[in-house]
């Protein structure tokens, strides 16, 4: 029916309509949204959750690295009184002494590595933690503020859409 109706009309004017009409439909769907933006990274590194955790971390992690230090500073030293003795040092003592430090280099590489595999894991914890509680927080806003979308990461952003500094006061409650 609107096709008859339509061609009766002149040429210009039915494409005329039909261009207003794709204009109203197109304007009514692109309403304005509502974004925010949070910047995830100071969320982990400048809330009191994010300090509290990395001062567990510390304190749980202190005599490990203490270990750590310990371990290296005895291999350096026996390195150090190996090169200085070694010319004097028989071959069969000289091999022996250069199996008894390749095994030192090997038990503080193993330390070394278990050590930054432990922190790595439990940093990731932690950081999960805050990240879920921040989550929810982060839901809330959008949903009081009736937000269609939360960003985390772009290039840029106005300070007017950041809600991050409403999330930390939140998270540190």
């Amino acid at each position: 029916m609107l096709k008859k109706s339509l061609a009766s009309l002149p040429r210009s004017l039915a494409l005329a309509l039909l261009c207003a009409g794709a204009m109203a439909q197109a304007s009514a769907q692109t309403a304005t949204s509502r974004i925010g933006f949070v910047y995830t990274e100071r969320l982990m590194t400048e809330s009191k959750l994010a300090k509290a955790a990395d001062a567990k971390l510390q304190s749980e992690f202190s005599k490990r690295q203490k270990q750590l230090d310990d371990a290296v500073q005895k291999y350096k030293q026996s390195r150090e009184k190996f090169d200085d003795e070694a010319p004097k040092l028989s071959d069969v003592d000289r091999t022996k002494r250069t199996r008894e430090l390749l095994d030192m280099e090997k038990d503080v590489q193993r330390m070394q590595r278990e050590y930054n595999e432990d922190l790595f894991q439990r940093k990731n914890e932690e950081r999960a933690a805050i990240a879920q509680k921040a989550y929810k927080l982060i839901e809330q806003v959008a949903e009081q503020d009736h937000l269609d979308v939360v960003l985390q990461e772009a290039i840029w952003t106005s300070p007017r859409v950041d809600i991050t500094d409403r999330i930390l006061k939140l998270l540190d409650k």
